[in-house]
């Protein structure tokens, strides 16, 4: 899985300021709106992959291309709402982006018996450590995004550490979410940051 989110030069205050002010108007509720229903769909869309799996040991193409989509979209629409990226998040799962990139190939073989065990007790292996560790970066970056708030304001710049460790947060929490939607069996490592096969 590879997910970079371009650091621009310089940022628009104007951008800041508006999205700031009436962004959960204009960008947060109807994209969540929307989502909410593609979503939904998505859902069923992993309960029917799931079995498909169990039984042809393969994801669906068209489901996984589906599924692609859709975070694609969620993504587009966290670099917006945390100062990230400007311009507006594109909707739809064939919305696209020149800003955020997302590669996420399509396995040809799924393990039934990591299916199983994802399934059964992925909330003990997966998400309690993971989850555990993400809280507290999630504090972290939700701090950093206030900084960086005023810095942009006054500066028009983002500190591209910070930048990285917001995007990192994303990451990470992205290959969690691929994991446990059976669209990989590689084990989410415990870092935001970009591996050396996806560099």
């Amino acid at each position: 899985m590879k997910l970079t989110i371009t650091h621009q030069e310089r940022y628009s205050r104007g951008e800041l300021l508006l999205r700031t002010l009436f962004g959960w108007l204009y960008i947060a509720l109807p994209h969540a709106f929307v989502l909410m229903f593609v979503a939904l769909w998505g859902a069923i869309l992993q309960f029917v992959a799931f079995w498909v799996i169990l039984f042809t040991g393969r994801y669906p193409q068209s489901m996984f291309e589906f599924q692609v989509g859709l975070m694609k979209w969620t993504v587009r629409l966290a670099a917006r709402l945390y100062n990230i990226t400007d311009g507006y998040p594109a909707f739809g799962i064939k919305g696209s982006d020149d800003l955020t990139h997302i590669e996420i190939p399509y396995p040809e073989k799924v393990s039934r018996g990591l299916t199983l065990l994802r399934l059964f007790f992925g909330i003990f292996y997966v998400y309690i450590p993971h989850i555990f560790i993400l809280y507290f970066r999630a504090v972290f970056v939700g701090i950093l995004i206030f900084l960086a708030w005023w810095v942009v304001l006054f500066t028009a710049e983002y500190p591209k550490g910070w930048h990285e460790w917001v995007v990192g947060q994303l990451r990470w929490g992205m290959r969690v979410n691929l994991y446990m939607s059976y669209m990989t069996d590689t084990y989410p490592p415990f870092t935001g940051d970009e591996l050396p096969d996806e560099a």
